[in-house]
């Protein structure tokens, strides 16, 4: 018989959430937020790390988008820093989530290198100190291991796609459900130094978060145009064609989406 480990049901959780008054710089009331992310922005392409994650992830798909937590059973939690630095920017990204939604928390959000990737226990993991902030499956959103009611919690076993609106402008990090905005979760991030990546977590076995759809927005005219000009030139060998200054190739060639080629030690074998 497969053993598909302690958290392929819903338990009571070993780490019980105490709830505590001092948000400071951590809304309680929401708002709407914008209807489409970076709408006039560009499309981002960055992908999973995979040098930076749990040894419980295995990564594949096309550019390694595609994770999958906990391969064979579950007695912790796991999860994957992202390759994007997100300081400054504006940014928007979803993940598509599979319907095997349970457990004691599947988590998104952001945190720096110092944010932990594994816990052989179950666990809140993004925002279980200053080092990072999440919004776990059941609603809460966390940060220096305290939490907050953020939202209703996620139907289990039924598929959904989470989408991260991040705003190093303003400081504020807000989410989305199934194309609906949830509000903005939290603030004063403009005042985070180090850097700051996307990060997915999960403690259930066989579960799998997609990266799908990616957007930023442009840092100023140069970096549009470029975006304008890679529309139609989409690979070296277009680029290779073009009379341009050296200095202008090799700023357009560095914008230019490479082909990940997956190592076989990270395909999942089903």
């Amino acid at each position: 018989m497969m053993d598909y480990g302690v958290d392929t049901i819903t338990p009571v959780d070993s780490q019980q959430p105490q709830q505590s008054k001092s948000w400071i710089g951590f809304p309680l009331n929401r708002t709407e937020g914008e209807k489409e992310p970076i709408k006039y922005g560009c499309e981002d392409h960055w992908t999973w790390n995979r040098h930076d994650r749990s040894h419980e992830v295995r990564l594949y798909g096309s550019g390694m988008r595609v994770a999958h937590f906990h391969p064979n059973w579950s007695s912790g939690t796991a999860g994957v820093r992202g390759t994007r630095i997100l300081n400054n920017g504006r940014y928007y990204w979803e993940v598509q989530v599979s319907q095997r939604i349970f457990g004691t928390s599947m988590m998104f959000g952001i945190g720096t290198k110092k944010a932990c990737l594994h816990k052989n226990v179950f666990t809140n993991l993004i925002g279980e100190d200053e080092n990072s902030w999440g919004l776990s499956h059941k609603g809460l959103i966390w940060h220096r291991g305290l939490w907050v009611q953020y939202t209703i919690p996620f139907r289990e076993n039924q598929a959904t796609t989470v989408g991260i609106l991040f705003d190093g402008v303003e400081g504020t990090l807000t989410f989305y459900k199934d194309n609906k905005c949830l509000g903005v979760a939290f603030r004063n991030l403009q005042q985070v130094r180090e850097p700051l990546y996307p990060m997915v977590s999960s403690t259930a076995c066989k579960t799998e978060m997609t990266l799908s759809y990616m957007r930023r927005d442009f840092v100023n005219l140069q970096d549009r145009c470029r975006a304008v000009i890679l529309k139609f030139v989409k690979t070296k060998a277009d680029l290779d064609q073009l009379e341009l200054p050296p200095m202008i190739k090799n700023y357009l060639a560095e914008a230019i989406s490479r082909n990940f080629v997956p190592v076989n030690y990270y395909i999942l074998n089903v």
